[in-house]
Order: structure tokens, then C-alpha cells, then sequence
């Protein structure tokens, strides 16, 4: 039986040269990196050189630059410190966010008296910019923009330039989930209004388990764990030293090899829409996700001519055949719920109908999407 993953927006395959970089930091480099003999001072190297390799990347100091568990947690520590440290009451954000920061930002509000507001959403999933500027303007309070780079279900990529000087103008702060942004798109923080990020490394072929904060310099954040000095006071804890060094040859290669890739990765993409489009009639592309211009070039969210009957054993259907594919985000998988973000875009009458996220990576081929094609055609047409 063919094997062909189609979720990388989910997860990477991990780049043998970061399985290597782990694998020699695990084998020579096992000091803990707290401690001052020289089996630590070696730890600590891979550390701080891992800090500034990717500070470099995204134009910022390295310290600027904390190391999480991932982006959930780098998400936590912006929006709960920002309200406990910085005085926020009031928190935008939209209903299509990643469930880091939706169920952060409804938790703080259980436990504090901040208000939030939720901006529009238009039907291609993008962020209605006019309604974003009224819901600042009318803040009269300490106000927080959380809104996320590039969705993770359908796509759309935010204007970060114009959401991020919306904010400077209004004298709000500005946080942005940028795990699905980082490692594929050429990013550089210091030319954008953004005073707070999160970022995952097994979204870029990286480790599991590790990922890092941006904060911008000064910011007055504190810790959200507690328990040690480590990451320059914001992170108690000991690195998971090999993750660190595993992530920073993620992004290195990530950075080095972009532009071909991302080339290659499209076509991909450009691909599975055309055959899409030319078998399989009545399919619909979610969002914008077919328009390569207004979307990530890593997945598309597709609805498909299903009855309802059919469609909840599609994807069991499909991982019979050796496919791997996503019906939402993969963390919201096991919620027995529709996707949050589908429900905000799509009919009444569309999400009876099964959409089904592709999302692909440089290990991908044309050979793969075709097999893909003449399954689903022959589900379609059973």
C-alpha cells in the first residue's frame, strides 16, 4: 500500500541533518547548561549560539529571542503576562485563531475583568481591516491585538505590515502566532509593528517539543513559569539543549534552501488544485486557499461533493489507503466539534459537506497528489 503524508501543517517530517545535530548534542554535549563546569559551558553554547543564529534570521536581538515548549506556550506567556504585567483590559482578536490563543484569551477573561472583541472575518478568511481600525479607535483602554500570520486551517495570510502600524497608530500592542509563517516565509520582525510572536519548530522540519518566543526588547513581561533564572529570567526550567540545537539547524536549512523550496512546494500545490478542479467535479477551495497570491503555499482546505451520509468515514476511508490528511487543525482532532474556523466562512449547506486540509512539504510529489486524486474520485464516485 502507497504511504503519503498530506499533513505537514500538522506536523514535519523531522530533516536527517537535525536528526544528526541532535543526535551528536545528545551523545557529547549532555552537561546541564545551568551549570558553570565545562560540560555545562558546553550546553550553554548551543544554546546561546542556537539564540543568536535565529535572532539573526528574523532580524532581532538575541535577546529578544526566549525558548518555549512550543507555540502554545510562547502564546500563553504574551497574552497572560500582557494583561497581568501590562496592564491590558481590553484583547482583539478573531474567532478563526488558533485554540492557543482563543482558550487563553476566554480563560483570562474568566479570571480578570478584560473585554474582548472579535473582529469581523470575511468569507475568503481574511481579517476585515476597516472593522479591526473602528474596534481600536473606540478602545479607550490598554488594548492587545492578537491575530495570527498565516491560518493554519485555510491559509489566508494576514497584512501584518498594515495590522501592525494600525496598532503602533493607535498605541496598542501587538501579538501574532507565527507558527505556520516561520521557516517558510522570509519574515524579518525588526521591519514590522509586531511586539510579540510565537513559534513552533516541527512546523519547519524541526524537533517536537520546542519552539520560542519573540519579545520585543523592554516590553516589562515576566515569567509565566517559574522555578530558575534560565532563559534571561522568562522561563524557569531546564533546555531541552538537543531540541534547541535541533531547531536551529531546522531553521538554518529552512532559511538556506526557501526559495527553492517554497518554488517546489507550490508547484505541488498549483498541481493538486488543477487536478482537483479537472476530476472531481463540484469541489469548492475554502477560503482562498486555491489563490497562491493570498495564501500559504503549504495547504489547501478543500469541501468536497460528499453526501453526509459518506462523510464520516472519509478520512477513515482515506487512512485505510495509506493517506494522511487533516479534517481541521489537528489539535482541536479529538474535540468531537466541527472546525471553529470553517463555521465562521462557509454555509449552512457547505458544512454538512466534508473539507479536508492537504498540507505538504518538500518531501511531496505530483505522483503523490495524482494517487490522492483517484482515491478520493473513487469514494466520490462509489
Amino acid at each position: 500500500m502507497q504511504k503519503v503524508y498530506f499533513d505537514s501543517a500538522a506536523t514535519t517530517q523531522v530533516r536527517p541533518e537535525v536528526i544528526d545535530k541532535m543526535t551528536l548534542v545528545l551523545r557529547e554535549d549532555y552537561g546541564n547548561p545551568s551549570s558553570t563546569h565545562g560540560f555545562g559551558r558546553s550546553a550553554k553554547n548551543h544554546i546561546e549560539q542556537a539564540r543568536k543564529n535565529i535572532a539573526k534570521h528574523l532580524g532581532v536581538k538575541a535577546s529578544e529571542i526566549i525558548f518555549t515548549s512550543g507555540g502554545t506556550e510562547a502564546d500563553n506567556l504574551a497574552l497572560n503576562s500582557a494583561v497581568r504585567d501590562l496592564g491590558v483590559k481590553h484583547i482583539i482578536t478573531s474567532k478563526i485563531e488558533h485554540h492557543a490563543v482563543l482558550h487563553t484569551v476566554q480563560e483570562i477573561q474568566s479570571q480578570t475583568n478584560i473585554s474582548i472583541s472579535y473582529v469581523n472575518i470575511n468569507l475568503d478568511g481574511s481579517v476585515d481591516y476597516n472593522h479591526l481600525e473602528k474596534l481600536l479607535v473606540a478602545s479607550s483602554d490598554k488594548t492587545l491585538v492578537s491575530l495570527m500570520h498565516v491560518n493554519n486551517e485555510v491559509g489566508t495570510i494576514l497584512d501584518i505590515d498594515r495590522v501592525g502600524n494600525l496598532c503602533m497608530e493607535q498605541e496598542a500592542l501587538f501579538h501574532s502566532d507565527m507558527v505556520q509563517s516561520i521557516g517558510h516565509l522570509d519574515v524579518n520582525l525588526s521591519e514590522l509593528q509586531v511586539d510579540f510572536t510565537a513559534v513552533s519548530a516541527h512546523k519547519f522540519h524541526g524537533p517536537k517539543g520546542v519552539g520560542f518566543a519573540y519579545i520585543k526588547k523592554n516590553s516589562g513581561l515576566k515569567p509565566l513559569i517559574y522555578g530558575g533564572e534560565q532563559e534571561r529570567g522568562y522561563r524557569g526550567g531546564t533546555e531541552g539543549v538537543h531540541n534547541i540545537a535541533g531547531m536551529d539547524e531546522a531553521l538554518r536549512l529552512a532559511y538556506e534552501h526557501m526559495v527553492e523550496e517554497k518554488a517546489y512546494i507550490s508547484n505541488i500545490k498549483q498541481y493538486f488544485i488543477d487536478q482537483l478542479k479537472e476530476r472531481i467535479d463540484g469541489v469548492k477551495f475554502n477560503a482562498n486557499c486555491c489563490d497562491l497570491d493570498h495564501s500559504t503555499y503549504t495547504l489547501i482546505n478543500v469541501c468536497l461533493p460528499i453526501s453526509q451520509e459518506k462523510s464520516g468515514i472519509l478520512l477513515f476511508q482515506l487512512d485505510i489507503k495509506g493517506i494522511a490528511c487533516s479534517k481541521g487543525s489537528a489539535c482541536q482532532s479529538g474535540s468531537g466539534k466541527g472546525s471553529h474556523v470553517l463555521t465562521e466562512i462557509l454555509s449552512e449547506e457547505d458544512m454538512l459537506k466534508p473539507s479536508i486540509r492537504f498540507s505538504f512539504s518538500k518531501y511531496n510529489t505530483k505522483e503523490e497528489v495524482d494517487y490522492v486524486i483517484g482515491v478520493l474520485k473513487e469514494f466520490i464516485e462509489d
